[in-house]
């Protein structure tokens, strides 16, 4: 949700450092993993216990039945959400300004059951970090999450709320998308309509969103040291929004300083 159609249409977030172990429960399972149809193998009424011999499977004139072997399988195999992908390790691609919530961003994983190198991605493009952020439009926070995503009275820039609130709606276009990291992303910054349309309906911004998100993403999950893409975000004006970010969270440092001075007193 960067100043976006997503974000101007659909979502937004950032602050405090609560834990959200209280959430983990309750939120994870509003989180589902896509499922494809049934995986069959077929079977001969002679009872065909293992691989089946391409001359049997054709010759066969017995009677024959379908077994269903598995029922649980994602639509994508590289999927961003399930129990798997919540634990994945967090790569080094990410710049410093959000390598500063990494203990976070892998609870978040585990929250709401998605890779934390995809909800990394969504912070590095949103907002570089920067809990304090704020668009043009009207997004907010880490997660760049619009007003109309809150409820009555929350802090938007609370951490813990705008993260609620941006992921959340990154697992709903998840599961719209059946699983698909790219158009999940397509949709958390044109909003989730644009995940059934095609590319070419598509907002110029939402197409690069698309374009930077899906490649830092796969260079992320593909074990590299550093993310090319990510460079390219950086000098196509990304860098402007990390030296910001840099600002804010010495801020925030400071901030927590400051408290923790108060409360030794």
């Amino acid at each position: 949700m960067a100043a976006n159609n997503h974000t101007h249409s659909q979502s937004r977030k950032s602050k405090s450092n609560s834990h959200p172990a209280g959430l983990i429960e309750r939120l994870k399972r509003r989180i589902g993993v896509a499922l494809t149809g049934a995986l069959l193998i077929l079977c001969g009424a002679g009872g065909f216990t293992g691989t089946l011999a391409a001359a049997s499977v054709f010759n066969a004139t017995v009677n024959t039945r379908y077994q269903v072997i598995e029922t649980n399988r994602p639509y994508y195999a590289q999927s961003p959400v399930g129990p798997e992908a919540a634990v994945s390790p967090l790569s080094p691609v990410f710049t410093p300004q959000v390598q500063y919530w990494a203990p976070i961003i892998l609870a978040w994983g585990v929250v709401h059951q998605i890779d934390p190198n995809l909800i990394a991605t969504v912070i590095q493009i949103e907002s570089c970090g920067d809990p304090y952020v704020s668009s043009p439009a009207g997004a907010q926070g880490l997660f760049q999450v619009m007003p109309f995503h809150f409820a009555a009275g929350e802090d938007m820039l609370d951490v813990q709320t705008n993260a609620l609130r941006g992921l959340t709606y990154l697992a709903e276009g998840l599961e719209l998308a059946d699983g698909h990291a790219g158009l999940a992303l397509a949709g958390y910054n044109g909003g989730h309509g644009v995940i059934k349309r095609g590319w070419a309906t598509w907002a110029s911004e939402t197409q690069r969103y698309y374009y930077w998100g899906t490649r830092i993403y796969a260079e992320a999950t593909s074990g590299m040291e550093a993310s090319p893409t990510l460079d390219e975000w950086l000098n196509a004006g990304g860098r402007n929004l990390c030296s910001r970010a840099t600002q804010s969270l010495q801020r925030l440092e400071n901030e927590q300083v400051r408290t923790t001075a108060l409360a030794s007193n």
